[in-house]
């Protein structure tokens, strides 16, 4: 039951609770009425013994006693009028033991050794006392002695007993019957109560759809002001359900109001930083290329200068182009041969990192359909680089890394396979995220800047795609899908 839903276990406790008041009330009502049918089947035993006894010693009708009849005739009990059929009689005197009872036709038959046996068990102290007669079936047996002996009277409780039976099959067919009503009304009651939960139940549903992770701060969706009486249960808990929407509505304009500020600065910062850099740059190279020469140690300083602020430099470029895609600028929109970006890009990384097998796999321009789509051609190169450059950085000399570019259906997929030490299970979920680094073992000495992945997919989100990752050992693949132009 507890994992049924409300609805159905508040229907099974009403069917449960109609089935235990009616069968309640049967065994109570069945018991009454049985008692008040042998208490008068006891009136009827009780009258039909004081005919049996009359008979015995006055005869039929207020007559003098009759002859004494043969003992194997019936006794004269029987013969009195207005003894039911299937009356029993067992008059035991001193002409002997005489018995009988009358069937369902008003003939007189005899009863057996066991019945009679049976019959005399009885004695006058017990009162009426029900006797079950083989054959015969069950008799209320009244036992009174008289001065010339004892006389046993029975009546059958057969009709009792078919009373019973009828009003026992009519309650329960009326009990059935008011189940199924029960069943059927409760589920139509209960239905039409629980609808404004199944409101509050679809509104948190339709809230719970919405892309809150993507920067949707509006949450409009609220309960009905219907459902928000504090005075039900329903009401309560859709109450409680506007309150949680609005708190969460509020704590989700404050995040993005942050992350607005945090990113504007970004923008700005990075922004800022391009001019001293440069300016850094240029003089660093100046210096070095003054006449007269500088010292070895000068050489060297200026040299790190300007690496270091050549990193730096990429790395607020980076950091620029993440703060324009988080404010939603436009990106140009042209068609691109992805085909001519995988060569520029593998030719490239094959001259940075000669020591990895760099492997180029494209579709036949003859029999295969072209994998051109429709964005910006500069971010699109940047997707390519950053790949290659990610693969190259973080697997070891000796690398084979097999960039394919194929055309399936309405998307175009790029993919780039390597065989190197694969990426770290509890890495994956986070790979994407702004500076997050692999571990020493797959990039040794690396100096990444954490950035690149998450470049890539910011610029594949941007163009309607989605990037994927299998990190697996020896099969590390990420899979960009875009759609195709056209």
């Amino acid at each position: 039951m507890s994992r049924c839903t409300l609805r159905r276990r508040l229907i099974a406790v009403l069917v449960g609770l109609v089935a235990a008041v009616a069968l309640a009330t049967g065994v109570l009502s069945t018991l009454a009425l049985r008692g008040s049918l042998m208490d008068q089947l006891d009136e009827r035993a009780l009258a039909s013994s004081q005919r049996a006894v009359g008979a015995q010693h006055e005869g039929p009708a207020g007559t003098p006693p009759p002859t004494p009849p043969d003992p194997a005739s019936a006794p004269p009990g029987l013969e009195v009028p207005g003894q039911p059929t299937g009356t029993v009689n067992v008059s035991v005197g001193e002409d002997g033991t005489r018995s009988g009872y009358i069937d369902d036709d008003g003939a007189l038959r005899p009863l057996t050794d066991d019945q009679e046996e049976a019959l005399l068990a009885v004695t006058a102290e017990e009162g009426p006392t029900t006797v079950e007669l083989d054959g015969l079936g069950s008799y209320r047996v009244v036992a009174v002695s008289a001065p010339d002996g004892t006389v046993v009277t029975g009546v059958s409780t057969d009709e009792v007993d078919a009373t019973v039976r009828d009003y026992v099959g009519a309650e329960a067919g009326i009990a059935l019957a008011g189940i199924v009503l029960a069943a059927l009304a409760g589920g139509l009651l209960v239905r039409r109560q629980l609808r404004p939960l199944d409101d509050v139940a679809a509104t948190a549903t339709r809230v719970a759809g919405l892309p809150l992770h993507e920067g949707q701060v509006a949450l409009g969706e609220r309960v009905p002001a219907q459902y928000t009486d504090p005075a039900t249960e329903v009401g309560q808990v859709g109450a409680a359900l506007n309150q949680l929407l609005g708190h969460v509505e509020r704590a989700l304009q404050a995040r993005h109001e942050s992350e607005t500020h945090v990113r504007q600065f970004v923008a700005d910062a990075s922004h800022e930083l391009r001019t001293p850099l440069a300016s850094i740059r240029g003089y660093a190279e100046l210096l070095r290329r003054l006449p007269g020469g500088l010292p070895d140690e000068a050489r060297q300083a200026l040299a790190r200068v300007e690496s270091e602020s050549q990193r730096m430099t990429a790395l607020v470029e980076d950091l620029l182009l993440l703060a324009r895609l988080d404010a939603g600028r436009p990106l140009e929109r042209v068609e691109v041969d992805l085909a001519l970006l995988a060569v520029d890009a593998v030719a490239d990384a094959h001259v940075a990192a000669p020591d990895h097998t760099w492997e180029l796999d494209l579709p036949d321009p003859e029999t295969d359909h072209p994998v051109t789509v429709v964005g910006d051609e500069d971010r699109l190169r940047q997707v390519f680089a950053n790949l290659l450059a990610n693969a190259r950085v973080h697997t070891p000399h000796g690398t084979t890394v097999t960039t394919t570019v194929r055309r399936e259906g309405a998307v175009v997929v790029l993919r780039v396979l390597d065989d190197g030490p694969g990426i770290p299970d509890d890495l994956v979920p986070r790979l994407f995220r702004r500076f997050a680094r692999g571990d020493a073992a797959r990039s040794p000495g690396s100096g990444s800047s954490g950035l690149g992945l998450s470049i890539v997919d910011a610029v594949v989100r941007a163009h309607d795609g989605r990037i994927d990752v299998d990190g697996d050992a020896g099969a590390t693949a990420f899979t960009v899908t875009l759609p195709a132009a056209g």
